[in-house]
This record gives C-alpha cells, structure tokens and sequence, in this order.
C-alpha cells in the first residue's frame, strides 16, 4: 500500500501553511490526488515539497524549481537536473556576493556618518 499524507500533515512536518501547499499545487509544482474535497499527497508529493522548501530556502523562484523539478520526469533528466541545478547554484551565489559586496559598503558609509556625528557631538559638547 502507497503511503499518502493529509495536507495538515504536510503542513506541520514542513513548517508550512496549507496556503501556501495550495500555493504549490496552483503552481502545478506538486498534484495531490483529490478524493471530494480532500487532497491526498503521495510521496512524491512529499518529497517534491521537501525540494521546494530547500529552493526556496536558497532563493530561487518558483519558475526556477518548476525548471528543476520538470527535468527530473524527462528522459535523462537526472544528469540534465544536476547540470542546471549546478547552473542556478553558480547563479545564486554571484548573486549573494554581489549583495554582500554592497551590505558591507552601506555598512561602511554608516560607519563613517556615525563617526562624524560623534565627532559633531563632541565639538558641540566642548563648546
């Protein structure tokens, strides 16, 4: 027997919304099967989701995971998968050091109006 899942199960061993499950599956990115009103999530669907939280963790967009995750049912896909997957990662990370490059340069202008506001401050108090 295939083991299935409730989406409140879902919902509590990722630490997520059932909206934002909703979310996923509106997105095409997961496919519940629906038995009347209540979704039913397979494995696949769980582990699917396991993948999503990880990318989104790291940054990517959805079109970006969906790209990722639609390589996996093609022909070769898994060697396609982990090229790209590869690509994004490459992409990810010019793209955080660029961020750290200008965090660290806002953190020096602060510093340096901090300083002279100080400096300021200390005129004024001799005065």
């Amino acid at each position: 027997m295939t083991e299935t899942y409730s989406i409140g199960e879902l919902a509590r061993e990722f630490d997520m919304t059932t909206r934002a499950i909703r979310f996923y599956e509106e997105q095409e990115l997961i496919s519940p099967e629906h038995r009347g009103r209540t979704r039913v999530f397979s494995m696949r669907d769980r582990t699917r989701l396991r993948l999503i939280k990880r990318g989104r963790r790291l940054g990517f967009s959805v079109e970006e995971i969906r790209q990722i995750l639609n390589l996996y049912d093609a022909e070769g896909g898994e060697s396609k998968q982990l090229y790209l997957m590869i690509s994004k990662i490459h992409e990810r990370r010019r793209l955080l050091r660029e961020q750290m490059a200008d965090i660290t340069a806002i953190l020096d202008e602060l510093d340096g109006f901090e300083e002279r506001c100080m400096d300021l401050l200390q005129q004024g108090a001799a005065e």
